[in-house]
């Protein structure tokens, strides 16, 4: 696990480098989301650690496991859930997550190589495979580096999202959070079939499920933004 705590690190680290070199897209457009509202990061970050434990956990549980575990899917869906509650409460309109698309999407991709460099104890190794890239993690069995895969997938939309970012295109600006929660959660849900997670529904787990809930969540909200007039000239909630 001090593999992978490194790896942390250096996501953390590339994400604030990220953040750094993309900045906002358009004029009145937050430079930093925190400006949105004085609990936006709290809401965000409380939000995310109990998404963070909660998923990952019920999924050990699931498997006949006990302990706690940690998931990036279950920490993006709860902090989107704390985030849009803040919004309610406080009738703030419009998408706020334009700015963390990129680090984010940065941050998985190398986090995901530590949860690949920490082998069988990170849980999240792939099923069985005769594929000549199959990897063996250390039990003799040759396995779908579905870490890899998914990092591979973040860095390649990190690759394509940028430059699209700055060619400053309205609609993208609106929606790029959306278009990103619904990429990840779409590669999630394909690369959940490649994982031996317990189903709940059918050849379902609940990723799965908690992918399908993502992609709803970003169709629904992107379709509503566009919806809407453009919130950039309002005045920012404090």
């Amino acid at each position: 696990m001090v593999v992978h705590s490194i790896f942390d690190a250096l996501a953390l680290l590339a994400a604030i480098a990220v953040y750094r070199l993309v900045p906002a897209a358009a004029p009145g457009v937050p430079q930093q989301p925190w400006q949105v509202h004085r609990l936006y990061i709290g809401a965000g970050s409380l939000g995310a650690i109990a998404g963070a434990y909660l998923a990952g956990s019920a999924n050990l549980w699931l498997m006949g496991i006990g302990g706690l575990a940690r998931s990036i899917e279950g920490a993006i869906a709860g902090a989107i859930l704390g985030i849009e509650a803040l919004k309610w409460q406080t009738a703030i309109r419009g998408s706020t997550g334009l700015r963390l698309v990129a680090p984010l999407a940065a941050a998985i991709a190398i986090g995901r190589l530590g949860c690949f460099f920490a082998g069988l104890d990170d849980m999240t190794y792939g099923t069985p495979t005769a594929l000549p890239w199959g990897v063996d993690f250390g039990d003799g069995v040759s396995r779908h580096p579905v870490q890899l895969y998914e990092a591979a997938t973040m860095a390649a939309f990190l690759v394509v999202f940028v430059p699209l970012l700055r060619q400053g295109r309205e609609s993208l600006r609106r929606t790029g959070f959306y278009l990103f929660v619904a990429v990840y959660a779409v590669q999630r849900f394909g690369w959940e079939f490649l994982k031996p997670y317990a189903t709940v529904v059918g050849p379902l787990n609940p990723f799965h499920l908690l992918s399908l809930a993502l992609v709803a969540y970003a169709l629904v909200f992107a379709c509503r933004e566009l919806r809407q007039p453009c919130p950039y000239r309002q005045p920012l909630r404090t």
